[in-house]
């Protein structure tokens, strides 16, 4: 597996748009299931990516990783915002979850 996250999203994405031709609803609802989730309310985009970001370390979805440390980045996250969240995910996932969020980071830093 590569640790290259921006080639990771975009070999993920090539293989996301061969899953929209062959099963479109599913994936049309995944889009907006996820475009709600994500859209700004009470919390802002930059902590939602920070929670999708931590919730992908404690369940070790390394694509989720790289979607979501390129949103944080995006988003405005301070590396300093990234590290904090990434603690939480380590609290609640232990060692396993320590090696996804040195991961994180690293993708982080590559955005």
């Amino acid at each position: 597996m590569t640790h290259d996250y921006k080639a990771r999203i975009a070999e993920l994405d090539e293989y996301v748009l061969e899953l929209k031709k062959l099963v479109p609803d599913a994936v049309a609802a995944f889009s907006t299931l996820s475009r709600s989730a994500q859209t700004p309310g009470t919390l802002d985009k930059k902590h939602k990516e920070l929670l999708a970001l931590a919730m992908a370390v404690a369940i070790h979805c390394d694509g989720c990783i790289a979607y979501h440390a390129r949103g944080a980045r995006r988003a405005g996250a301070e590396r300093q915002e990234v590290a904090e969240a990434l603690a939480v995910a380590i609290q609640m996932g232990g060692g396993p979850s320590l090696n996804y969020a040195a991961d994180a980071l690293r993708a982080y830093d590559q955005f």
